[in-house]
């Protein structure tokens, strides 16, 4: 089969690999849709940090060149367990990627995303750029009927985006400042609208990002220029925001989010900076504000809902920028490193005919 293979910092190569074999509790997909992100980009530009090419993962025992993608849905071809959950052999699936112990403490209270033997299937064990993939059927959801493939190629990063809203403590009435409005940053805007009737403000450099956020349920958007805190300060009042998304990682915004958010408010940090930030802990403290994080998801609250949203919506319309072959996957991972990909980019294997 063809599979997208990362080798390392900007060598991910599109090669010839045996088709995986199921085992038990396991499902072997053939993929049909795969997309690519934020993380795969900084892995093929800055990395090996994520991909475990010279050192075993506790989970997956893997070494060496590693097969990507762990955003990807397909068809169940090989069920060697029988059907489970409603799953079966020609079943269209999701998969939320992450895989748990399902016995840890973390697992036990349901924080399956904080798992002491965590491992993402594209990041620590084969994924599915590829033709086909095995998977843990924990990791899988049934695609429900009118949700189009090409949507629900962006089931995994909004099961994310669901994620983060709800780490947010986000309730209705609240008012909400979300900064970025990118891809991540409209998969939260999703997640908000569709768990909370809030008021969302949403900021970002003008054009075509904050016309969509408008579009997908923002109450408002204000471009970021020299004057923006002033334009927020106007939008919120003396009050503040009761939430405060930080979804760019830019240097600075944490501390900015702090200024604008109300005493007793929420801050939720999404993205990651570059390089340690600052931060007036003197604020923080005095106004009693909580700061939340977020990472990945947890597939079994997370990822049903997530396409439940993309069957009834038009968010993945808004999002999916187009779809390639594997063969564009080496030149797609570049331009989204380079800043040049505005939504989603997805792959479907089933088009790349030459590597079988």
């Amino acid at each position: 089969m063809a599979a997208a293979v990362y080798h390392g910092r900007g060598d991910v190569r599109v090669e010839t690999r045996p088709v995986p074999v199921a085992s038990g509790g396991q499902a072997l997909v053939k993929v049909l849709r795969s997309g690519i992100c934020g993380t795969d980009a900084t892995e093929w530009k800055s990395g090996p940090i994520i991909f475990p090419i010279d050192r075993p993962h506790p989970h997956s025992g893997h070494v060496g060149p590693l097969v990507i993608g762990h955003e990807f849905v397909g068809e169940i071809v090989d069920l060697p367990g029988g059907p489970v959950d409603g799953l079966a052999v020609g079943s269209h699936v999701a998969s939320g990627a992450g895989v748990s112990c399902g016995r840890c403490r973390r697992c036990l209270q349901g924080r399956t995303n904080l798992c002491e033997r965590y491992a993402t299937y594209g990041l620590n064990i084969d994924g599915g750029l590829a033709e086909y993939v095995a998977v843990e059927v924990s990791t899988l959801v049934a695609i429900p009927d009118g949700c189009e493939l090409d949507h629900a190629g962006v089931a995994q990063p909004l099961a994310v985006g669901l994620h983060a809203a709800r780490r947010s403590r986000v309730v209705d009435g609240d008012r909400v400042v979300l900064f970025g409005a990118g891809a991540i940053g409209t998969f939260i805007l999703a997640g908000l609208v569709s768990i909370a009737d809030a008021d969302v403000t949403v900021v970002d450099f003008a054009g075509e990002r904050l016309e969509r956020a408008l579009r997908l349920g923002a109450a408002r958007t204000v471009p970021v220029t020299d004057r923006v805190a002033d334009d927020l300060r106007e939008v919120l009042g003396a009050a503040g925001a009761d939430v405060v998304i930080e979804a760019t990682g830019a240097p600075g915004q944490l501390d900015a989010a702090l200024r604008i958010v109300r005493p007793g408010g929420t801050i939720l940090q999404v993205g990651l900076p570059a390089e340690r930030q600052e931060l007036d802990v003197h604020r923080l403290v005095m106004n009693e504000v909580t700061i939340e994080s977020t990472l990945a998801h947890v597939c079994s609250d997370d990822l049903a809902p997530a396409l439940d949203i993309l069957a009834r919506t038009n968010l993945g319309a808004e999002l999916v920028e187009s779809v390639h072959g594997l063969e564009e996957v080496p030149a797609q991972l570049a331009r989204l490193a380079a800043g040049e990909i505005r939504g989603k980019v997805l792959f479907d294997p089933t088009r790349t005919l030459s590597h079988r």
